[in-house]
């Protein structure tokens, strides 16, 4: 199971832009530029003219969360957050029914706790340590990144590899529509139309579509991290791809009410 990957930077580039356009974050102007000065050929080593349309894009979307555009964004400080991370190891393992913004921060300071890199043997002979999610240091001098794994697709769907794709549809980092742009270029042939499937109460869970040796599933109102912002409707998909099951449709049930 794949959720919510680079594919391909081609396709995955054109997707954002295209998303970001249709869900009203940037204006007719910004897009246009996107696609002029952005060449779709890499997401780490952009050029100078795309990183300045990037940085006005940004500007325009505004102080949202990109990895999930319709949820509230995190207002949290440092102080609280560390309360709350204290909070939660004595719930380990216990699934929260809501969605917490903060999620992020909350593991940024959980760890640069001292006693949690002590305990993860983080080498601190040479310094502190700062530990932050998608690290620029990282970024920055990653050489050797592929700019696309369609080939590798092609290879494990010849080798009968069982592959499904999933998406959050509120996602705006790799959002829906560069998943199906990069699916499209795999050149599949189609197997089960494009058709809702149907969460335990009765209500559309996402959409679905088989192709030959891969099937796309997305997840309504979830963003970058599916299982974070709608648990209930992972498990419904997790549970489809272990059993080998089609995602579910709905019940006469719930079409006679």
């Amino acid at each position: 199971m794949v959720g919510n990957a680079l594919t391909d930077d081609f396709h995955d580039h054109y997707g954002i832009f295209q998303f970001m356009w249709t869900t009203g974050l940037i204006s007719d102007q910004t897009y246009k530029l996107l696609n002029v000065f952005c060449d779709y050929e890499s997401f780490v080593h952009s050029s100078p003219q795309c990183d300045k349309i990037m940085d006005i894009a940004s500007t325009e979307a505004g102080n949202i969360d990109s990895y999930s555009i319709f949820t509230p964004t995190c207002h949290a400080s440092f102080a609280s957050s560390k309360n709350k991370v204290m909070k939660r190891l004595h719930s380990a393992g216990k699934m929260g029914e809501q969605y917490d913004p903060c999620t992020e921060k909350h593991s940024t300071v959980y760890f640069n706790l001292a006693e949690v890199q002590k305990a993860l043997h983080v080498n601190t002979v040479i310094g502190k340590s700062k530990w932050e999610t998608c690290s620029e240091a990282v970024n920055t001098h990653w050489g050797d990144c592929e700019r696309s794994v369609l080939h590798i697709y092609h290879e494990l769907i010849q080798y009968g590899l069982r592959i499904w794709v999933f998406s959050g549809d509120t996602d705006a980092v790799i959002p829906v529509t560069s998943t199906r742009y990069s699916i499209d270029a795999l050149k599949l042939p189609t197997i089960t139309p494009w058709h809702a499937w149907y969460d335990d109460d009765g209500e559309v869970g996402g959409w679905t579509q088989g192709y030959r040796g891969l099937n796309f599933v997305t997840v309504r109102g979830a963003g970058h991290e599916v299982p974070l912002h709608r648990p209930k409707q992972a498990l419904t998909l997790i549970k489809s791809f272990l059993t080998g099951s089609p995602m579910p449709v709905q019940s006469s049930t719930h079409s006679n009410m």
